[in-house]
């Protein structure tokens, strides 16, 4: 089990973790998440010719552990070399950047091999598609209540996936859903749903 450290020495280090990723004529183009050991930060996704948006994120202190401690494995970036510097298909140009005071290190790839930098990736890879589809969800329950079920639809894909860090952190807005009578049945049923399903996972 990772150690948690408390808030408050959290906040005393200073450390922030920042994943980007930036892939043209994709969707997103964008990326951007922070973290600090504490687990707040901010996330940002867009298309290059949309401005930047950053929103607020909390993630768990237990799940900003873990993102320290894959840093950690890769000595905080600090003259990390992560591509494999073989000609392969443009993934996109993904950056890990460890900022604490006047210390900073990042380091750049399209690939890697590296175990725990394709952990990290996937962790902040699986918090931006989380942040989107509850985004997602959230804008159709303000706007589109026909759209509403495609989006609890795609929510349930991902999950299927395991591809959420934090599952449990939808369940505000599927619980709003399920009880909210103004949404289709057939919606807040499947919200119902997945929302047990999040919550007793077998």
């Amino acid at each position: 089990m990772f150690q948690v450290f408390p808030a408050k020495l959290a906040a005393a280090t200073g450390a922030t973790i920042t994943y980007r990723k930036t892939f043209k004529s994709s969707y997103p183009e964008f990326v951007e998440i922070k973290i600090d050991e504490s687990g707040s930060g901010t996330w940002d996704i867009h298309q290059l010719d949309e401005d930047s948006d950053a929103q607020p994120l909390q993630v768990s202190a237990m799940l900003a552990q873990r993102v320290f401690s894959l840093a950690a494995q890769l000595h905080n970036f600090d003259k990390a070399n992560l591509d494999v510097h073989r000609k392969i298909a443009n993934l996109g140009e993904k950056t890990f950047r460890y900022e604490k005071g006047t210390e900073i290190h990042e380091v750049s790839f399209n690939y890697t091999l590296s175990t725990p930098a394709n952990q990290l990736l996937d962790i902040f890879e699986g918090i931006a598609i989380q942040m989107e589809d509850m985004s997602a969800l959230q804008r159709a329950m303000r706007f589109d209540r026909l759209g509403v079920n495609e989006a609890v639809q795609r929510i349930e894909a991902d999950y299927n996936r395991k591809v959420f860090p934090e599952p449990d952190k939808l369940l505000p807005v599927l619980d709003q859903l399920a009880a909210d009578t103004q949404y289709l049945d057939i919606a807040r049923q499947r919200a119902r749903t997945l929302a047990e399903k999040i919550r007793n996972p077998k």
